[in-house]
């Protein structure tokens, strides 16, 4: 059934009144006078500038665009610098261990007695490979090709790290013999040697083991300049302080010894003997006494004794000697 209309009043009477609409904004018309430039009066380009400027930006996007799909990431970057990084370490370690664990291609012996007892023998493996000139000349000096040899010579220097021994005189009967077959003593190709394979190889190359020949003395002070009275005139001329190594003297190692590497070319290895390059290191030597303030004042003042002094520290106190030496089969 249909409500009556009395109750449709009512029901309207009851209903809360409707809310009004939101007023609708006024939209403010900005006016359009002199003073605000238009776009066209502001931006006076010609169409070929339009063009050009453009075509400009279009090849900067391209250009960049590009150059970043060329440039490698940061994290690709990285990675190039650590495996360079790698393979430098790689090509060093590659080069040390090619100097290091080359077989000789030659063997040469010495005979050791300590006051006259002997002590036993050392065999050398000679790596003409790695130091050809250093090799021949230290072979000849054992084998006895360049006039004279290593045979009845002492060791000088007994070092906490290597034993050293004094070579052959460059004066006296040394020197004769070596002329009369015309052997030089001279140290000039083993310095080139020496300074090539300090090139080549990093790291320490005087290892526990080594022997090496003795090419320069890092320790001495260059020459002097002093007035020199010729034919009546007075003329500056070089005083050679100290005596530099005649390329005979060699160094066997008991330790790694990268204090010799400034003075000492490497030509072999020890392949049998280390006790008895033990047992000469084990011998008794002077003791330095650089600490000394007589020492030091005689040193500053240039007193000859104190170089003699000087020379015969860690000199050992027995007799050292070489009593045979030569080259094997």
């Amino acid at each position: 059934m249909l409500q009556s209309p009395k109750f449709l009043q009512s029901s309207a009477h009851c209903l809360p009144p409707p809310t009004p609409p939101p007023p609708i904004p006024q939209l403010q018309v900005v006016p359009t006078c002199s003073s605000f430039p238009s776009i066209k009066q502001c931006c006076k380009f010609s169409r070929r500038e339009l063009t050009i400027g453009s075509n400009s930006l279009l090849l900067a996007l391209l250009a960049s665009q590009s150059l970043e799909a060329l440039l490698p990431s940061k994290a690709q970057a990285e990675n190039l610098v650590d495996d360079d990084t790698n393979r430098t370490e790689q090509e060093a370690q590659t080069s040390n261990a090619t100097a290091a664990d080359r077989s000789p291609t030659k063997r040469a012996f010495l005979d050791i007695s300590i006051d006259g007892e002997p002590v036993g023998r050392i065999i050398i493996g000679l790596q003409e490979d790695d130091a050809p000139v250093g090799a021949a000349r230290f072979g000849s000096l054992v084998s006895g090709a360049a006039g004279t040899s290593y045979r009845r010579k002492e060791f000088v220097k007994i070092m906490p790290n290597y034993v050293q021994h004094g070579g052959v005189r460059s004066f006296g009967i040394d020197a004769e013999l070596a002329k009369k077959t015309g052997t030089n003593l001279e140290v000039d190709n083993l310095m080139e040697e020496w300074e090539r394979l300090n090139e080549k190889y990093a790291g320490i190359r005087n290892k526990a083991g080594s022997v090496g020949i003795v090419v320069r003395d890092p320790s001495r002070p260059p020459p002097k300049m002093k007035l020199v009275a010729r034919k009546g005139k007075l003329e500056i001329d070089q005083e050679e302080v100290g005596t530099a190594p005649n390329g005979t003297e060699f160094v066997i190692t008991t330790k790694d010894s990268p204090e010799l590497d400034a003075s000492t070319l490497v030509v072999g290895t020890v392949l049998e003997g280390k006790e008895v390059v033990e047992k000469i290191g084990a011998v008794k030597t002077v003791q330095e006494n650089t600490s000394s303030p007589y020492f030091r004042v005689a040193k500053l003042i240039g007193d000859k004794r104190a170089v003699v002094a000087e020379r015969g520290f860690n000199r050992p106190y027995a007799k050292v000697v070489i009593t045979n030496c030569g080259l094997m089969k």
